[in-house]
């Protein structure tokens, strides 16, 4: 029936499983829920151990990092159900019929996306980046999120079809930070999968730093370059990419990226602070892209 995958780096995940494996057994389902700590070596892990004293349940920690994308599908290829549902590590659960919601939506769909949401209050000023940025932009409701629903899928919080997972997989050849997402939900934009948004959402949990933000976001937008230029995503299929083209279309992108390392110091000094604007994260995308585009 089901296997719930849950990649985990330096978090203590036993709250987490403890409450997936109570909806599974009311349920009375088959069901496993496999955990793999991608090497951090953390203190967190004597923790995790606790897993393994659940039925259907396992924690495993690895002695070499192999990065996210792999640690995923080595999940998948350790898994024994027909469906896979994806959850970081980092999140917490809203709903106690989480997974019920899900059963009810698996007939007549390859792949369901429940969404997530960020806490309604920031934890601290030096994590507003982030949490900003999943509240006011990532974090949409169902038919919100249908309207673009390859563009709005996550894999976080993801229940798919393993026969159609096996189909793409996650390119572990890519090893920046970024668009990972981005790319797994192209290809199956491809295959023309059956896809269904629910409001299903989860918490996210750990959430970054302004600094560390602002660093993953220049390594994605990097990642997102790579992507286009080995052809593993069409342009047109990222909103920050089909901004940057219709810019060049007008003989505009030279000017955003002049403007942009101009005031590139004033710009990570405001998203790196405890009042980051995200008007200012928009342009800083943007204007990252565009100086990256013209070297």
């Amino acid at each position: 029936m089901l296997s719930i995958l849950v990649p985990i780096y330096n978090y203590n995940v036993f709250p987490l499983v403890s409450e997936l494996h109570k909806q599974c057994l009311e349920l009375n389902i088959g069901f496993e829920i496999l955990c793999q700590d991608d090497a951090s070596n953390s203190k967190l892990n004597q923790e995790n151990e606790k897993v393994n004293s659940l039925t259907h349940c396992s924690f495993v920690a690895l002695t070499q990092n192999i990065a996210h994308r792999a640690n995923r599908n080595l999940l998948v290829e350790k898994s024994q159900y027909e469906y896979l549902l994806f959850i970081d590590g980092d999140s917490n659960i809203i709903y106690s019929d989480y997974i019920k919601k899900y059963l009810d939506h698996l007939n007549g769909f390859d792949i369901v996306y429940g969404g997530r949401l960020h806490p309604q209050k920031c934890p601290s000023n030096h994590q507003k980046l982030r949490w900003k940025y999943g509240k006011f932009m990532e974090d949409k409701v169902a038919i919100k999120r249908q309207k673009l629903p390859y563009q709005s899928l996550l894999f976080n919080n993801t229940l798919i079809k393993k026969e159609i997972f096996d189909k793409v997989k996650f390119d572990k050849k890519m090893t920046k930070y970024g668009h990972d997402d981005t790319q797994l939900s192209y290809q199956l934009s491809l295959l023309d999968c059956k896809l269904k948004h629910i409001d299903n959402q989860i918490e996210h949990g750990d959430i970054d730093t302004n600094s560390n933000y602002y660093t993953k976001t220049k390594e994605s937008i990097q990642n997102l370059i790579a992507l286009v230029n080995d052809e593993k995503i069409d342009a047109q299929f990222n909103r920050l990419y089909r901004l940057n083209r219709n810019l060049k279309k007008f003989h505009l992108d030279a000017i955003i990226a002049k403007l942009y390392l101009t005031f590139e110091k004033r710009i990570a000094k405001n998203l790196a602070g405890n009042h980051p604007s995200l008007f200012v994260f928009n342009l800083f995308k943007i204007g990252y892209l565009c100086s990256l585009k013209q070297e």
